[in-house]
Order: structure tokens, then C-alpha cells, then sequence
């Protein structure tokens, strides 16, 4: 990722709440396969858990998610896992990255720029967007019948559906896992493998007009505003509050 300082979020803290404000990341992975049918880059969505026993420092965090055992993903996994003792899960050499956007983006046109456009006309469109990634160590737990799987997604599929239940939807009486039917959960367990991702690197940027002067930002924020959308009034607000860090 190209972190421009004007851009660049530095602290590490804002970073991990990022991850856990937008937990929708999008795995790519490089990893040969014997199968010609499957790429060598991979990409997945997966919803993450952030598991951050230290939030306000520059610690970094863990990934849990997992993956439908029939993605061509998992079956990369599979294979190199072979590789492993039986019943244990298996950490793969090659780095992998995870990247997570912000809710919102957009085309800026050079119509908000009120101040640079009439005054010399040298503007041009850009994009507007915020976003982060991870690097790390992946270690996936491929084997359905190895206590350390049954384990790992146990509690990894819990973790993530009372979050989304009770942080996303603001649920007072959030679904749980346990109301559905114990077998029907274990059939499903046993077509799912799990991923854990010890982060190594995080860095990410808001891009929300900071290389403009203020007049412009303005007319940015003021455009968006404009637009009366969710999109619109998140994008104004941000390129506010990231002018006045700037």
C-alpha cells in the first residue's frame, strides 16, 4: 500500500479499531497448487475477529475467520497442510496479507474543489477512500476431526456471530450459535476450516482530501454534503475531521 504522509494513519491503536470497525477483509494468499485449475493468487472475503488484548498500545492483534472448505482457497490450504503431522494444525511459510476498506468511497469531482478550480483550473478527479493491511503468519486448521480445529472454530464462530449480533446489528437479544440445532452446527463446522493470522505489519491511510488547502476541503466536504447519501455525509465527515489532524 502506497502511504503517502499526508495520508498515512500512524498510530497503531487507530489501526487495530479500524480492523475491528470493518471486520469484512479480504485475504490474498500465494501459495502454489499442484491443481492447474487453481490460481496462484487467491482472494477471499472473510469476516474477521480481532483478538487485541491491548487496544490503547502498538501491539499487534490477531485474525481468527474461516473459510468454506469447497473455495478453492481452502483447497490450496489443504494441500500444504498435508504436508503437517495429522491432527495439527499447520502454519504456512509464505506471508499472507489481509486488506479492510471503510464503509464508503467515491469519485471527488474537480467541481468541489472551489478555490484551486476557478482560481488557475489545475485540477483533476482523484478518489476518495480510507483503508488497511495486515501482514502475517497464517496457521489453518484443515483437519474436522482434530480437537485443535473443533476448538478453534468453536469458539472462532461464536466470537464472530456475537459481535456482528450485538455490535453490527444492535441486537438487545442477539441469535446465538447454540439456537440452532447441535447437529445441524456440526455439519456445517465440518464443511468450514479455520484461519488464524498472527499480524506482523499493520499500516493503513485515510485519502480524504488532506492534500488540499482548506478552501477546497471545504468545498469537498461541502459537495459531499450535497449529495444528501449515507456515502455522501460519512465521506464529509471524515474529510473533516482528517483535515483538522492534518
Amino acid at each position: 500500500m502506497y502511504l503517502r504522509a499526508v495520508h498515512a494513519e500512524p498510530s497503531i491503536p487507530a489501526l487495530k479499531a479500524f480492523l475491528a470497525a470493518n471486520p469484512l477483509g479480504l485475504l490474498t494468499t500465494a501459495l502454489p497448487s499442484s491443481d492447474p485449475s487453481i490460481h496462484y493468487l487467491q482472494t477471499t472475503h472473510i469476516p474477521w475477529v480481532v483478538d487485541d488484548a491491548s487496544p490503547s498500545d502498538d501491539s499487534l492483534p490477531t485474525l481468527r475467520g474461516h473459510i468454506a472448505r469447497q473455495n478453492p482457497h481452502s483447497k490450496v490450504f489443504i494441500e500444504h497442510a498435508a504436508a503437517a503431522s495429522p491432527g495439527k494444525p499447520f502454519q504456512l511459510q509464505q506471508e499472507v496479507m489481509v486488506l479492510f476498506n471503510a464503509p464508503h468511497h467515491s469519485y471527488v469531482t474537480p467541481k468541489f474543489y472551489t478555490k484551486t478550480k476557478p482560481e488557475s483550473g489545475k485540477v483533476v478527479p482523484t478518489w476518495n477512500y480510507a483503508a488497511a493491511q495486515a501482514y502475517g503468519t497464517a496457521t489453518v486448521y484443515v483437519d474436522s476431526k482434530a480437537d485443535s480445529t473443533i476448538e478453534f472454530l468453536h469458539k472462532q464462530i461464536r466470537d464472530l456471530s456475537n459481535k456482528a449480533e450485538e455490535e453490527i446489528m444492535g441486537h438487545e437479544m442477539p441469535w446465538q450459535v447454540d439456537d440452532a440445532p447441535e447437529k445441524y452446527i456440526e455439519l456445517l463446522r465440518k464443511n468450514i476450516i479455520g484461519i488464524e493470522i498472527k499480524v506482523t505489519s499493520l499500516g493503513g491511510k485515510y485519502k480524504m482530501s488532506q492534500e488540499m488547502g482548506v478552501e477546497d476541503r471545504q468545498g469537498v466536504a461541502e459537495g459531499f454534503e450535497g449529495m444528501k447519501t449515507e456515502a455522501g455525509d460519512w465521506i464529509a465527515k471524515t474529510v473533516r475531521e482528517r483535515g483538522q489532524l492534518k
